[in-house]
């Protein structure tokens, strides 16, 4: 094992002001910097102080809330990914930029020349979280009466993630030779042609823009699905998943992991970060209060809405103080399959009622929350990285900058010092730092394959 194996990878989640759906309402949230650049180059810089891997942009392409209510009280806003990515890829120096970039509403090409872009301009920091989007409202944003069933948004994004891949392959590393006398820009031998033709896409290529830094930008995944496994177990290099217990995150860790070896690859080559969401005080009585606060924060409308979207049942005829009502079976639900199992499960197993579950998931949004001291924090980070339930984690901050700041300045220090975080960057790339290999060009390999 090397030493970065004994390190576990961090992720910096950001969603602004904050992960709580009342995040903007905190006092201490400064809400009304949400579309002030300066304030997201600063909360850049402090995941950098902090040493992250990487920070990590969600995404989606419509307003999920309906309800005019829910609509007024819920934040909305989200800046668009490769955008904001590139602008703080000039403000920063090590930490990775990963961008949530939907196979279901885009083309292989241009994703595959916007990382390209992103991974140049950045010095190779650039990821991709690749998602199947899953919400009538966005299939309404892009002239679709309905979203594509589960499976087939499957099929397109496994098509699509390897028409993305050859396109980075398209340009072997050294076909730029820029010899002026010569008047040679690039070896045209060596930039290759795509030619895909598939089911869901035909392109031909090649990139109109050399192969990244990284030779791949690296690749994320968020599917925890049937589906989502074996996706993952085919292409994904970091698997951001959401589990509430050391069993469950276990079971997972160990079913993704033992797929890989029949797609040729070995479980390194896959970091497993579950999503936490840290509720952190220097006492266990001021996280109390911390997490009590964020509770009366929440309004009942956003509360519910927010559950509603994340089961795909519309939960707001029902009284609150009484449990879900008779939910579908796991197979007819078209949205999010893995998270509506995770919120039923929880749910059922605790008894909660709507409005017990909706200030569950406020915050974490199905993600395991973690409430206490630095070292009770830490303890619970230790526990899973070191009994097989997860690589490192996604920090999702309550509000910000303040829960970002708490988080670099009391829990970092904690896991360093129990050697369990590094102090330094030690690679120049996120794929170097994530301890991820370099890929080989496929294209051009199986072209000297065919020769």
């Amino acid at each position: 094992m090397t030493k970065n194996d004994n390190e576990m990878k961090l992720g910096a989640f950001f969603m602004i002001p904050g992960h709580h759906v009342a995040a903007w309402r905190h006092p201490k949230a400064e809400a009304h910097n949400i579309m002030n650049f300066d304030f997201i180059k600063r909360l850049a810089q402090t995941a950098e102080r902090g040493k992250f891997d990487m920070i990590f942009l969600a995404d989606g392409y419509a307003v999920r809330a309906k309800d005019k209510t829910a609509l007024s009280q819920s934040v909305h806003t989200l800046f668009e990914p490769f955008t904001l990515l590139s602008a703080l890829s000039a403000v920063t120096r090590s930490i990775g930029l990963a961008a949530t970039v939907s196979t279901t509403y885009n083309e292989p090409f241009n994703v595959a020349r916007k990382f390209a872009s992103l991974d140049h301009l950045s010095g190779g920091r650039a990821a991709w979280n690749v998602v199947t989007s899953n919400t009538e409202g966005e299939a309404k944003n892009f002239s679709q009466e309905h979203h594509l069933q589960h499976h087939k948004r499957y099929e397109r994004a496994e098509e699509f993630v390897d028409i993305v891949t050859k396109l980075w392959d398209s340009w072997e590393d050294d076909a730029l030779v820029l010899d002026k006398e010569a008047a040679v820009f690039a070896d045209s031998a060596k930039i290759h042609s795509v030619n895909h033709k598939g089911e869901w896409f035909s392109v031909e290529g090649p990139l109109n823009i050399s192969r990244p830094v990284q030779g791949h930008p690296v690749v994320i995944q968020a599917g925890s699905s049937e589906d989502g496994k074996e996706l993952a177990a085919r292409t994904a290099e970091v698997i951001f998943t959401a589990w509430q217990t050391l069993e469950e995150a276990q079971e997972f860790y160990a079913d993704v992991k033992g797929r890989m070896k029949k797609y040729g690859r070995s479980p390194e080559e896959l970091k497993i970060m579950p999503g936490i969401f840290p509720v952190i005080g220097r006492t266990e009585g001021e996280a109390d209060k911390n997490k009590q606060l964020l509770e009366e924060l929440i309004p009942e409308e956003s509360g519910v809405a927010l559950l509603s979207g994340m089961i795909s049942v519309d939960l707001s005829g029902y009284p609150l103080d009484g449990p879900l009502p008779d939910l579908p079976d796991l197979d007819q639900v078209n949205g999010g399959k893995s998270r509506f199992k995770l919120l039923k499960d929880l749910a059922d197993r605790e008894g909660l009622t709507i409005r017990q579950l909706y200030q569950r998931i406020a915050g974490a949004r199905g993600h395991r929350e973690i409430k206490g001291t630095p070292e009770q924090i830490a303890d619970q980070m230790q526990e899973w990285f070191e009994n097989g339930a997860a690589d490192g984690f996604n920090i999702m901050p309550p509000f910000l900058p303040g829960g970002l700041e708490d988080f670099v300045d009391l829990i970092i220090p904690e896991l360093q010092k129990r050697g369990l975080f590094r102090t330094e960057y030690t690679g120049n790339t996120l794929r170097e730092n994530l301890g991820l290999k370099r890929p080989a060009n496929s294209v051009a390999d199986k072209i000297k394959e065919m020769i």
